[in-house]
């Protein structure tokens, strides 16, 4: 049995479809989870509930951490610590191996041209901290040996049916509504994206590689330097609507978080998007030369298609 923690979200609904092919027991842990196979067991629960968590974990022989927190600081920082600590103890207690589908906020921000596995940790963000803190939390066990697992990193995505990324809500969807997109950041820099159906399926393909485990991965994401106005234009000759958009660089993004809570939170990582950001996936490339990446284009083209 393979059991993914975090299941109703971006990642965790695509991966239940991936899991299939390599174990056909698939246990689904969330507050109100739903069926994506029509063999997958239902189990309703909190990630922050010890007990819970090590019920849901019991019988796994593989987990995968893939849950998404609302993105609120204040959450993050009471939640992040306790749900990592409790899926830790969980994997350690079943002797379950463990996938935690991290992010690169942790990643000194010096390097953000190119962020690689090896890249230094240095958060200059307070979400970049308590993202840096859950992962050496876990890194400090798969060094002691008391844990099998492994961090697989996404860039910020897009796909079908994504409802909770910066791009998805501030690009594809006012577009989708006929009104101007926004780009948050500087629109001439670059901005990788990683496409979720490409990060479900490489994360099930890590998760089932025995040999990838005690490592950092970086998810397959398309090497392509697209600037955030290319983003908008992809997305707008795809909806068929006028490419033109407002850009909201990071110091005005600051500013009106001194009235928008949205903002506000986003605020903290600007980093992100007013420099050039590239994440580097060539490690993961190299391990499967064979993994075929979604294109911007097609990628494009899917997650309108999908709504």
């Amino acid at each position: 049995m393979q059991t993914i923690l975090g299941a109703g979200g971006n990642i965790g609904k695509p991966l239940a479809k991936e899991l299939i092919p390599y174990d056909p027991h698939i246990r689904l842990m969330s507050r109100n989870p739903q069926k994506i196979n029509e063999t997958d067991e239902l189990f309703p629960g909190d990630l922050t509930d010890k007990e819970r968590v090590e019920k849901a974990v019991e019988g796994s022989h593989i987990a995968y951490l893939v849950a998404g927190l609302a993105y609120k600081l204040k959450e993050w920082k009471e939640k992040w610590p306790v749900i990592m600590q409790n899926i830790i103890d969980a994997c350690k207690k079943h002797n379950t191996k463990l996938v935690f589908f991290d992010n690169p906020y942790m990643y000194d921000p010096v390097y953000i041209e190119n962020l690689t596995e090896e890249t230094p940790v240095n958060p200059a963000s307070k979400k970049g901290k308590i993202r840096a803190a859950i992962a050496e939390n876990l890194l400090q066990e798969m060094k002691a040996g008391n844990l099998n697992a492994m961090l697989v990193r996404s860039s910020d995505f897009y796909g079908p049916g994504v409802g909770s990324s910066v791009i998805m809500e501030t690009v594809y969807k006012k577009l989708k509504d006929g009104k101007t997109p926004i780009w948050l950041g500087n629109p001439s820099a670059w901005h990788s994206l990683t496409y979720t159906p490409d990060a479900a399926k490489a994360t099930a393909l890590l998760g089932n590689t025995a040999d990838a485990y005690g490592q950092v991965w970086h998810l397959p994401t398309e090497s392509e330097k697209l600037t955030g106005k290319q983003w908008v234009e992809l997305f707008a000759k795809e909806l068929k609507r006028p490419a033109k958009f407002k850009a909201v660089l990071g110091k005005m993004v600051r500013f009106i978080g001194n009235f928008v809570p949205l903002f506000r939170e986003l605020g903290d990582v600007m980093i992100h998007y007013d420099s050039n950001y590239y994440f580097n996936c060539e490690k993961f490339k190299k391990r499967f030369p064979d993994f075929r990446i979604t294109g911007p284009e097609e990628g494009v083209r899917e997650t309108v298609k999908g709504g």
